[in-house]
């Protein structure tokens, strides 16, 4: 169980990493002082054949700290140096209250009560959640009245002296239809404050939203990028495309599987200039039962498509995402090791 002493050891640890820059020379880049251990100090946005192998940081979703300073511990063990960041874990950074309540059965309880298929005693603890909620909801307005953007640039610098780049952002609930232009501004600026050159979130199914996100964005300087899961199709994109230069592609290669289709390769070679990163894991086709894999075990062709970015020099990273099962006996770190080294394998070969 973390602590608070543990949190703030990682925390003073981690940010001296930022402090160690200052012993850099002006002609090279020796670092005076650095300590040994930390695998990709100042080495950021590194490519493989020319191909860019990020990871989001959903990936660590499953573990239990998911405090800034952890996520970059478990960043740096697997062996990334670039990322799509969550948004939480940003904001924890900055002050963010930590909710109480227990998200995952939360939803579970929401999604039985949606069926009903509540039990007596399920329908009290869910009347429970929702207060809670109800109450950490407060908390969150009280802190966004106070809340301030600068402490994205000192994630960034910590972030930057370990060796890890935030190529993009995924603000979570910031960017959805109900929220005003000032948190959706607020969440554009914190993503280029860490240095992203896009957002991310799922396409609307508004399309005047998707137009709305593509003025506020042109209007930042950021451009905001749009995924999807099994509702993605050749042309799904096509009309946020048509709204803004600033709307562009999220794709998610093991959800375009998935889906059923089986034009991976002629959309990305059709679209690639509106790609800004790709979410890579490997699920089964229709037919084989739409399961996420390790991967090199599913349908998804990974290896096919950065062999394609490879040799087309097509310049988006591909963004490791880990969703299969962690094997018994194994970690999430290791599996998130393992599918990174699949995808160098893969540029290779």
């Amino acid at each position: 169980m973390k602590t608070k002493g543990n949190q703030n050891s990682r925390r003073e640890f981690i940010n001296n990493i930022a402090t160690l820059t200052a012993g850099i020379t002006v002609g090279g880049s020796k670092l005076w002082g650095a300590p040994a251990y930390i695998p990709n100090l100042l080495q950021t946005n590194t490519s493989l054949k020319g191909v860019q192998i990020g990871l989001i940081t959903y990936s660590f979703r499953s573990l239990e700290d998911q405090s800034a300073e952890a996520t970059l511990q478990y960043i740096l063990d697997s062996g990334a140096n670039s990322i799509e960041l969550m948004g939480r874990t940003a904001e924890s950074y900055i002050g963010r209250p930590e909710s109480k309540v227990d998200l995952r059965m939360f939803y579970r309880l929401m999604r039985k009560e949606r069926k009903k298929t509540l039990s007596k005693d399920e329908t009290k603890q869910l009347a429970e959640f929702k207060k809670q909620q109800k109450s950490f909801d407060k908390e969150i307005e009280n802190w966004k009245k106070t809340r301030s953007i600068d402490g994205f640039s000192k994630l960034k610098q910590m972030y930057r002296a370990a060796g890890v780049e935030i190529y993009a952002f995924k603000p979570d609930y910031l960017l959805g239809k109900g929220n005003s232009d000032v948190d959706i501004n607020y969440a554009m600026q914190a993503g280029k404050m860490l240095g992203a050159n896009h957002v991310t979130l799922e396409l609307p199914n508004d399309p005047l939203h998707s137009l709305r996100l593509g003025q506020l964005a042109q209007k930042n300087g950021i451009k905001v990028a749009y995924h999807g899961h099994e509702q993605q199709h050749a042309h799904w994109w096509d009309t946020a495309l048509e709204q803004s230069s600033h709307n562009a592609i999220n794709l998610d290669l093991g959800h375009y599987t998935a889906a059923g289709n089986t034009d991976s390769m002629e959309f990305i070679q059709k679209l690639h200039q509106n790609i800004l990163s790709m979410h890579v894991k490997d699920r089964q086709n229709p037919e084989n039962g739409k399961k996420n894999l390790p991967f090199g075990q599913g349908d998804t062709p990974i290896k096919e498509v950065l062999k394609l970015m490879r040799d087309q020099n097509y310049n988006f990273p591909a963004t490791v995402e880990y969703e299969y099962r962690t094997p018994k006996g194994s970690s999430v770190i290791e599996e998130v090791k393992k599918s990174i080294e699949y995808c160098k394998n893969a540029l290779e070969s």
